[in-house]
């Protein structure tokens, strides 16, 4: 009779050891080759939690300013505070990575978000809310980016190695990808039946969870680089940019997006609410057909091997662009949906190569630094674009506003694109032959 706890027990015991023993690299398929890493197991395992909570709440606050404001614009104030500390310090985040140990400061950062979840879940749960309590709360969790965020990128570098950096991106990408697929649908059903409160709650509970995988991580990876304070470290993080030319186009086609491509939050609300009709439901469903795209573009980008040329990222944002005005002239609901699946998949392929690109390219002493400017310029972007976006919006509309931004990113793609060409001396050649006739770039 005493038999069924210690079956429940050892059942248990049987599926930690799953997770946590060491896995020869031969049991796992190429796609999911950093998971032979026991911490990066656990880490990846809390973040399919933490990304859920996070998009719910993404979600729930953008709707919370547009239900308590009427004004698409307000959306874009709220994210634009989000990321503006990035724009202000964002520098200063990496250099804290490098200094620092990793680990703690994302259990610091993980902490401080919990809190902010849970102070904005109930204020809406009783009522109180207002819009200025929803702009404070995504200021300090724009703070808690600065240093969350190129700390968490250099942290997974370290934990994997420079051997699965790309493979890991691609999962970390592919777990984002798939909490951005199920966060809005659980949220949307949330904002319906009981209001923004519970998305807030569940997310300061999954940020918990984070925290809690933190404490379980053993402690000082064999890949760990901690830089000592000096002086001129920020300089010095800037002059390896200026000076690695791979790095420094990767970061100019990143700022593109950033400002131009990543607003899908603002337009996606402007088209549920203003083009389409479809209210909450309508841009939990777009959001989610954006992420079934990029889920696959992180899945086809986990199963490549080698390094991402800057010619790929080129092409990858060109394409981005044209897909993003082909959707603002989508006539109805379910062909614009269509066409947000391709933006997804571009959007995604685009950052898991210019991700990988960065951190395989840069030293290990000096990538918490270059991942700051990397992240500076793609989350700082969105600060200075979102709000841009809503007021085009509201002035202009929804449809004439991603024209408009599918066309600068396509046209600054290729301008960025012929640049490069001229500074590597390339131009267009014809190689004749008997059989066939190729067009090829060489150097002059």
């Amino acid at each position: 009779m005493s038999t069924a706890p210690a079956e429940r027990s050892r059942s248990a015991s049987f599926g930690l050891d799953l997770l946590t023993r060491p896995i020869r690299q031969r049991q796992w398929p190429r796609t999911l080759a950093a998971l032979q890493v026991r911490n990066y197991r656990l880490f990846l395992s809390s973040q399919v939690v933490a990304t859920t909570g996070l998009w719910m709440q993404r979600i729930a606050q953008d709707w919370l300013v547009l239900e308590l404001t009427g004004s698409v614009a307000a959306v874009g104030v709220a994210v634009a505070l989000q990321f503006t500390p990035v724009l202000l310090f964002g520098l200063f985040g990496g250099v804290l990575a490098d200094r620092y140990n990793k680990r703690l400061l994302l259990i610091i950062t993980q902490s401080v978000a919990t809190l902010m979840a849970l102070t904005l879940g109930l204020l809406a749960l009783t009522g109180t809310v207002q819009v200025w309590h929803v702009y404070a709360v995504a200021a300090v969790l724009g703070f808690v980016t600065v240093v969350d965020n190129p700390t968490r990128q250099v942290y997974v570098s370290e934990l994997v190695g420079d051997q699965h950096i790309r493979n890991a991106v691609s999962l970390n990408s592919s777990v984002f990808q798939f909490g951005a697929l199920l966060g809005p649908a659980l949220s949307g059903m949330l904002i319906s039946a009981v209001g923004q409160g519970w998305s807030f709650l569940i997310n300061a509970a999954s940020c918990l969870v984070v925290v809690g995988m933190l404490i379980i991580i053993r402690p000082a990876p064999s890949n760990s680089t901690i830089v000592q304070k000096a002086k001129g470290q920020l300089r010095e993080g800037l002059r390896y940019i200026q000076n690695t030319s791979e790095v420094a186009w990767t970061i100019v086609l990143v700022a593109t997006i950033g400002l131009f491509g990543l607003n899908m939050p603002v337009i996606l609300a402007a088209f549920a609410d203003h083009e389409f009709g479809t209210g909450v439901s309508g841009y939990s469903l777009f959001n989610s057909l954006t992420a079934i795209g990029a889920l696959a573009g992180a899945l086809i980008s986990a199963r490549r091997q080698g390094q991402v040329r800057l010619r790929v990222l080129v092409s990858l944002l060109t394409l981005l662009g044209f897909t993003l005005a082909i959707a603002a002239i989508a006539p109805s609901v379910w062909t614009f949906g269509m066409v947000l699946i391709l933006i997804g998949l571009l959007t995604l392929q685009f950052l898991t190569g210019a991700n990988s690109l960065v951190q395989l390219t840069t030293a290990p002493a000096v990538r918490g630094r270059v991942m700051s400017v990397y992240l500076l310029v793609l989350l700082g972007g969105q600060a200075l674009g979102s709000p841009a976006v809503g007021w085009l919006i509201d002035h202009f509309g929804a449809r004439p506003s991603m024209l408009l931004c599918g066309g600068l990113v396509a046209f600054v793609a290729l301008l960025s694109g012929l640049a490069m060409a001229h500074r590597s001396n390339l131009r267009l050649g014809l190689d004749r032959s008997t059989y066939r006739r190729w067009v090829h770039i060489r150097a002059r």
